[in-house]
């Protein structure tokens, strides 16, 4: 009999799911093998997974590109064909678990961060592509708005570019107010997941250091977004919030192994998998251990980490402006949404 591997061990012995980053339908295949119950999707993913072995949507795709009526129009038929080919890889396990594991996520245009009525559309159009399709909006004060709007119609959502506690507090508190309005309306509720893009805010943070000279040295930095996981964390589990955290682009398998044991999703990129299937970790659940007060002090000299660590660091009319999520945004757009556009 093979060794369980650590990716086994964690679907399995713990409470932590974890979902498949990536829409190349041969990862996904493998990672399901390993316990993955869910896929992340972005414009940069999906872009990705046609562009990989585009012989496999040879057909779709020129079809795509003949019926679609302008570039948007082909990025979202794109979207979907990367969306519902993962979706019905995933339904037996959502039909199996009655709607709680087996979802996949369809971002919407990053380009349309602050635009209510381009998000919502694109949302209900892509809600309507597979019943397990989780709608995934930008943690802005529009997206957040919209969140909660297709959650009261029932919708599952997923927040993400998001690099702060206040901004997935934002987001649990959104998806509470829409699914108490659901349920007002006669209407079931649908899962929620917040993200938090654990190696993009330690990335930002690293420049902004080294451009203040903090006093934090490079492993400080290493724990910055494991400590903002794990105060998010703390405070979701307080409030008895019914959303999930969804830990997402790891720069490492120590950003999936410190937070193992959690209620949490952590979404693990393939080449992170592959040593995680190795069994080059041991199999410990380490999430209760607290980062070191030193380390939080060093931390605490660097202003954008207060901003993201502090529950009231940032106000929603700020998410869309803090640096990270500018560069997020705008890095979707061009190495993803543009690339879909621009399918030949």
């Amino acid at each position: 009999m093979p060794l369980q591997s650590y990716l086994q061990w964690l679907s399995e012995s713990t409470v932590t799911n974890w979902w498949c980053d990536s829409g190349t339908p041969s990862e996904i295949k493998l990672a399901l093998q390993h316990g993955a119950v869910g896929i992340t999707t972005n414009p940069p993913l999906s872009a990705t997974a046609i562009s990989a072995k585009p012989g496999e949507w040879q057909t779709q795709i020129e079809e795509i590109i003949k019926s679609a009526t302008d570039p948007s129009a082909k990025a979202q038929e794109l979207t979907r064909l990367v969306a519902t080919q993962g979706a019905q890889v995933l339904s037996p396990l959502f039909a199996h678990t009655s709607g709680k594991l087996g979802y996949i996520c369809a971002q919407v245009d990053p380009a349309k961060a602050g635009s209510r009525e381009d998000m919502l559309a694109m949302g209900r159009r892509f809600s309507a592509w597979a019943p397990n399709i989780s709608v995934k909006l930008p943690a802005t004060s529009a997206g957040l708005d919209v969140l909660e709007e297709l959650a009261a119609e029932g919708i599952a959502v997923t927040g993400t570019v998001s690099f702060t506690v206040a901004q997935m507090l934002a987001v649990a508190e959104a998806h509470a107010r829409g699914v108490q309005r659901a349920l007002a309306n006669g209407k079931k509720s649908a899962p929620c997941n917040a993200v938090l893009m654990i190696g993009r805010i330690d990335d930002y943070l690293t420049e902004v250091s080294a451009d203040n000279q903090s006093k934090a040295s490079p492993d400080d930095i290493r724990k910055a977004g494991l400590a903002i996981a794990k105060r998010a964390y703390a405070l979701f589990k307080e409030r008895k919030y019914d959303a999930k955290i969804l830990v997402a682009a790891l720069r490492g398998t120590y950003h999936a192994t410190e937070l193992a044991g959690a209620d949490i999703i952590l979404s693990i990129h393939p080449k992170y998998q592959k040593p995680l299937m190795e069994n080059e970790a041991p199999k410990e659940e380490k999430y209760p251990v607290p980062i070191e007060s030193q380390v939080l002090e060093r931390l605490y000299t660097i202003k954008e980490f207060v901003r993201a660590y502090e529950p009231d660091g940032l106000s929603p009319e700020e998410f869309i402006g803090f640096g990270v999520t500018q560069r997020t945004l705008s890095q979707f757009t061009e190495t993803g949404w543009r690339r879909l556009e621009t399918v030949r």
